[in-house]
């Protein structure tokens, strides 16, 4: 039988990938540290746990709205009054099996054939490809390494056509952790707003920030900016709720209610005991959010400095998320190597660390590091890759 065609453009996930490959390692016995996670290696807080299982005992244990429990909604709405001062209606809320899907809902209701999406370099590996599944015509700008890896307002209007239907924003960055100041959100939903480009804002990182700075939704900044833009969030990481999938998108109402039309006849709803947790995320509040940020926080302070020290890697200190993005193109050179993607490979088979090449990310001169697990762990791995490259220099 041969498979259709919208699956034989896929890129395979790279994470994934190396995950795999480090697993395969660990299975055979060896002393694997992998540096390619894309979450937190703390438990869900358990007063989150307590609600889900408090929920199935009083029989909360049936399909719910396709859009989410009305509960779940009123508590999103709460948080973005809180955290960043605007208001939604239920009616502009749509709550899904995690923020992957809710952002693959809104492209399959928003994008047709040949519709362009720009999105800027790096990437999270799966915005192209759900780009793609929807029939849609990715467009890349390159976020500088010079520039903390964020585009300009100029590149963003030089790349939109009259096909540009939508612009990607993703503060904090994956894989880069970089933040847009207020100022460069202005700047940028400024061009959308006169082109009339949808912002799809994902701020899945909002609350994993660094070095004191805040973090600011370009939702937040006007009246019409919110109107400009689909807000996609959710609880996994800032709750370490990965396996549990729930996230969510806020905007506009027809298309929200297009997406929901659509969520009904593939998810029929998000998983009814994940919204109860959800609830409790936002609705209660034991401090763990704020002891994992800290956490995160310290192990970044504490291996930076030891990572720009190996020969021929340099790194953007990021002001989020949980991603060190050092661009290794020197250290790749030293070791005679003819890409990164071949380099991460040897230190995996000779060191035991397991990298994510930047390729993925639409960046072929960078890796990502997780600092997603214990210090003692990241600071072995930077002792083995610092061994590799001064064993294998020229």
């Amino acid at each position: 039988m041969n498979l259709a065609k919208r699956v034989s453009t896929l890129t395979p996930s790279s994470t994934l990938a190396i995950t795999a490959k480090a697993k395969e390692l660990k299975e055979q016995g060896h002393d694997v540290i992998g540096l390619g996670a894309g979450e937190p290696d703390f438990n869900t807080p358990q007063y989150i746990i307590d609600a889900a299982v408090r929920s199935m005992e009083e029989g909360h244990t049936k399909y719910t709205p396709s859009a989410g429990l009305p509960k779940l909604k009123q508590a999103i709405i709460g948080k973005f009054e809180t955290d960043q001062q605007i208001t939604y209606t239920p009616g502009e809320i749509l709550v899904g099996s995690g923020a992957k899907h809710v952002l693959y809902t809104l492209f399959q209701a928003i994008l047709d054939a040949g519709d362009e999406v720009i999105i800027p370099t790096p990437y999270w590996v799966s915005y192209p490809e759900q780009v793609k599944l929807a029939e849609g015509t990715p467009v890349y700008i390159e976020g500088l390494e010079s520039n903390e890896f964020k585009v300009t307002a100029e590149q963003l209007e030089q790349a939109i056509t009259e096909k540009t239907k939508a612009f990607i924003l993703n503060s904090p960055s994956n894989p880069t952790g970089s933040m847009y100041s207020e100022d460069e959100l202005r700047q940028l939903g400024e061009v959308c707003i006169k082109q009339n480009v949808l912002i799809v804002s994902d701020e899945i990182y909002e609350k994993l920030v660094y070095g004191g700075v805040a973090h600011t939704s370009v939702a937040q900044l006007s009246k019409e900016l919110k109107e400009q833009t689909m807000v996609v969030n959710g609880v996994s990481k800032s709750h370490s709720m990965t396996g549990w999938r729930i996230g969510y998108a806020a905007g506009n109402a027809e298309i929200i209610r297009a997406m929901t039309n659509l969520a009904s006849h593939s998810t029929s709803n998000p998983t009814t005991t994940a919204q109860y947790g959800s609830i409790a995320a936002y609705t209660e509040d034991d401090g763990s959010v704020e002891t994992m940020r800290q956490a995160f926080e310290g192990r970044l302070d504490q291996v930076f400095d030891k990572l720009v020290s190996i020969p021929g890697v340099s790194c953007v200190k990021p002001q989020g998320a949980f991603y060190l993005f050092p661009n290794v193109s020197e250290a790749v050179k030293l070791n005679g190597f003819a890409s990164v993607d071949a380099w991460v490979e040897a230190i995996l088979e000779e060191e035991k660390v397991a990298l994510v090449p930047g390729s993925g990310f639409g960046a072929p001169d960078n890796v990502r590091l997780s600092y997603a697990t214990s210090l003692e762990a990241l600071e072995e791995a930077l002792t083995r890759i610092e061994r590799f490259v001064r064993t294998h220099t020229k």
